[in-house]
């Protein structure tokens, strides 16, 4: 059987930024300062907000810190700015509940099992339709 040497593998999965125990750089690219500036100082200004953008922001920072938060939402405004403009369309804001609706099912799951295993018998029922 052949060997597979999973070090050489690891250099071409994107976001891999460890090497032999040392971190890399994970600074940004250089490009217009002017703008940089402006996209953090947007994102930082977003944090507050009940939006999609403040909830990314405030996720991230919880886990990460409130300036990777800031980076990390300086790249979201960017990705919209760019689809925006080469597809012409209107922004429309995804809320504030949108990470919440797209883990919907986990996060049940996860609630019943914590309680069962607090000792509590659980029973789910669909909310109805009005």
């Amino acid at each position: 059987m052949s060997e597979i040497n999973f070090q050489a593998l690891t250099i071409y999965v994107p976001g891999h930024n460890e090497s032999a125990g040392k971190r890399k750089s994970t600074n940004m690219k250089k490009g217009n300062k002017y703008l940089k500036s402006a996209l953090i100082e947007a994102a930082h200004s977003i944090r507050g907000s009940k939006t999609y953008l403040g909830v990314m922001y405030r996720r991230t920072a919880a886990r990460k810190g409130k300036k990777r938060a800031g980076i990390s939402v300086t790249h979201a405004i960017l990705r919209i700015a760019y689809y925006l403009l080469t597809r012409k369309e209107m922004y429309v804001d995804l809320g504030e509940d949108y990470f919440d609706k797209q883990k919907q099912q986990s996060i049940v799951r996860y609630s019943v099992r914590r309680l069962e295993n607090l000792g509590y018998n659980v029973t789910i029922t669909e909310p109805e339709v009005s």
